[in-house]
């Protein structure tokens, strides 16, 4: 399937269809992870359990920074 952006105000966006949406249950409310490879973008839903351990991940990193940088040395 080829795609083209859309412009979207300043921006630009990607039309996704309903049936790809359906099919990997994602919604307008679903979190989405955009990375990528060098060469590619990659679009991930975050699940319930992928959105916990990234806060608590963030939370520890915050916290526990200092440590983390003196622990790489």
């Amino acid at each position: 399937m080829r795609k083209k952006l859309s412009a979207v105000g300043n921006s630009y966006g990607l039309v996704i269809e309903k049936p790809i949406l359906e099919l990997l249950k994602i919604d307008r409310e679903t979190d989405l992870e955009i990375t990528t490879d060098g060469m590619r973008l990659i679009i991930e839903p975050i699940r319930s359990t992928e959105k916990t351990l990234r806060a608590s991940a963030e939370k520890i990193m915050k916290k526990h920074s200092s440590t983390f940088k003196k622990l790489a040395k």
